[in-house]
């Protein structure tokens, strides 16, 4: 079945990572990144994780996992190297209707973690429906040559555009129609190579057009 894609807001929820190997670290870090009120339950924590936490309100606990410890999460994310406890992650979560990751079983996954190209706030993603991350890394650093930094602020600037038009144009048609004008290409390809100031310009003159 067809999963739904969508971005979350995750600044100040509750979300628990299970484990603290390579790939622990490696979601508590996105995680972290996203603002999220971030638990960590592992036997053992390392100083990388220990680092990576440091000055934020994560909370490292170390402990054998239990139930108790991802009451009220919004997500979990399993990470160890143990099926058997994988398992009992899923099925607590199950329990609690939390939704839950187990990585490398999409069998156990409520959700997937796409791979993602970040330029400022443009997020591309792609997934594969758990079936093949590899393939979804693969097209990532495919899109990350296309997709650079310009595409960043390029987006900076339609973002305080954006809210103008909504506040001075009343007609939503009249408001897409202007919108499209703005973001395409050829708008993007007068931005890249005139710079903001004149691409400011630019875009008052088709507003006042």
């Amino acid at each position: 079945m067809a999963k739904y894609p969508i971005f979350v807001e995750l600044a100040g929820r509750r979300v628990v990572v299970v484990g603290a190997g390579v790939v622990a670290i490696r979601k508590a870090q996105s995680l972290l990144d996203a603002g999220a009120r971030l638990i960590v339950v592992a036997d053992t924590i390392d100083d990388i994780l220990t680092n990576i936490c440091r000055g934020t309100d994560a909370k490292l606990i170390k402990s054998k996992y239990s139930k108790e410890y991802i009451t009220g999460a919004v997500l979990v994310i399993a990470a160890t190297n143990k099926s058997e406890l994988n398992n009992r992650i899923y099925k607590d979560c199950q329990e609690l209707e939390i939704l839950c990751n187990v990585v490398d079983h999409p069998e156990l996954c409520d959700f997937f973690v796409p791979a993602v190209v970040k330029r400022g706030h443009l997020q591309i993603a792609i997934g594969t429906e758990g079936n093949c991350p590899a393939y979804a890394g693969h097209l990532r650093k495919k899109l990350e040559k296309i997709f650079g930094d310009k595409h960043g602020e390029f987006l900076a600037e339609l973002e305080i555009l954006r809210e103008r038009i909504i506040k001075e144009l009343p007609d939503p048609s009249n408001r897409k129609a202007l919108l499209g004008q703005l973001v395409d290409d050829n708008s993007f390809d007068y931005f890249i190579k005139n710079g903001s100031t004149a691409w400011r310009d630019r875009a008052e003159k088709i507003i006042h057009e």
